[in-house]
């Protein structure tokens, strides 16, 4: 199966990790496991970006608990497609700033939803953890990174992803003589490997637009500074014109110089989608990349591996995908019931199942979920967390917009490294 060198022990802790869940968790509508009654409201306008695939297979079986609980309330599809909700998020600010924001939106909890706060556009749901019993459901390290400066929270999460993972192609390393169960040690030792396939004649690593590249750059950067360094990016305690960043970057660079040269004109289930088909070997996605392998009848273990982007096992590169309460909501009680579900067992374990994280909620039983799920739900346990940029978690929209362009002109050619480094100096400076 191959996702970490704990594999074997994860899955059997997670098991008994779900023994004891069960023992203490009723799921009952007394626990506010399975949802209460927030109020009706009429309707409630939902804004994503899962329009399609495993995410809108995610929001549909959110949609049917949603309906099961609170079925006097209509739910109305705000979805807009665009990879990562770039497209989304364009739309919403312009709606925002109109003064005609939607029920409830989703957006990355963590530093992404500061800019919505300085700017009065979300309310704070503190209160609502109470109401809904989410204080003693979500672990104490996210609630940590769910309460923003000021001391209050302005989202509810509806799951939990993991950033770096390194996706592969079991045949494919096997007619090329690559064990798909080899451990490496660093980004060395895996280069190693996509020398050989290159060499072959195959693409190594398959990569898409802007974003996934950018999610690329931080697992690179975690692998090579370390957690508590990359860290530190985001605080000022590390330097971002220091030479341990600029190694990180020549490791980029050359991390690059596997991939697809059609990369910029595809999205994320593109690039997968080269490996699960063997046209590459291997992608660096976010945990969302399981749903499209299970989709299609790959296995854990026989037709696929997944593991740790080489020097990062051992840390759990985290993103949550959560629904804020807009300032001026036209029907905020229909905000507040999907609010209610999103931050429910039910709707939980049946929004994850189906998008392939995990849950944000502490009593959700390991074994209702799929090997890797399991996996990903002992490792945010038990692994050093930190804080995704690609995702939002790491740092506020106007820093990572502009790492992003800084990206997309180096990999494009039209910078070169020393540039491109003084560029994320000056990005993350705000």
């Amino acid at each position: 199966m191959r996702l970490t060198r704990r594999t074997s022990a994860t899955v059997a802790g997670a098991a008994l990790v779900g023994i004891a869940l069960a023992a203490c968790s009723g799921g009952s509508d007394d626990d506010n496991g399975g949802g209460g009654d927030a109020g009706g409201g009429g309707e409630v306008e939902v804004f994503t970006w899962w329009a399609a695939g495993s995410e809108k297979a995610g929001l549909d079986a959110l949609v049917g608990v949603f309906n099961e609980q609170h079925p006097d309330t209509e739910f109305v599809n705000g979805a807009v497609a665009g990879g990562a909700g770039s497209a989304a998020k364009d739309l919403l600010q312009t709606r925002l700033q109109a003064q005609d924001p939607p029920d409830t939106f989703q957006a990355h909890a963590g530093a992404e939803l500061q800019d919505y706060i300085d700017a009065a556009q979300i309310e704070d749901v503190s209160d609502l953890y109470d109401e809904f019993g989410l204080t003693d459901a979500f672990p104490a390290d996210l609630m940590d990174r769910l309460t923003s400066e000021d001391g209050a929270i302005y989202s509810i999460p509806s799951n939990i992803h993991r950033a770096n993972v390194v996706w592969a192609n079991t045949q494919v390393l096997e007619d090329n003589g690559i064990d798909p169960n080899a451990e490496y040690a660093d980004l060395d030792a895996w280069m190693a490997d996509l020398d050989t396939l290159q060499d072959a004649g195959v693409t190594p690593l398959s990569v898409a637009t802007t974003w996934t590249q950018v999610n690329l750059l931080e697992t690179v950067l975690i692998a090579d500074l370390g957690p508590e360094a990359y860290s530190g990016l985001w605080d000022g305690s590390t330097d971002w014109n220091g030479a341990e960043v600029t190694s990180a970057l020549e490791d980029f660079e050359k991390l690059m110089s596997y991939t697809n040269t059609d990369r910029d004109g595809l999205d994320w289930p593109e690039a997968t989608q080269m490996v699960i088909d063997g046209t590459a070997a291997y992608n660096v996605m976010g945990d969302w990349a399981v749903a499209a392998f299970e989709e299609q009848n790959k296995e854990l273990g026989t037709d696929f591996v997944a593991f740790p982007v080489p020097g990062t096992d051992g840390v759990f590169d985290f993103l949550a995908d959560s629904f804020t309460l807009p300032v001026g909501a036209p029907h905020p009680d229909g905000a507040k019931a999907w609010l209610e579900t999103v931050g429910s067992l039910d709707g939980q374990v049946a929004f994850n199942k189906a998008k392939g994280s995990i849950p944000a909620r502490t009593d959700a039983e390991p074994g209702d979920f799929s090997e890797y799920q399991q996996t990903a739900m002992e490792s945010f346990t038990s692994d050093t967390i930190v804080s995704s940029l690609a995702h939002g978690a790491a740092a506020p929209v106007a820093t990572l917009n502009a790492i992003s362009d800084a990206t997309s002109k180096f990999t494009t050619g039209a910078s070169d490294l020393a540039t491109y480094q003084s560029e994320l100096a000056t990005a993350a400076q705000g």
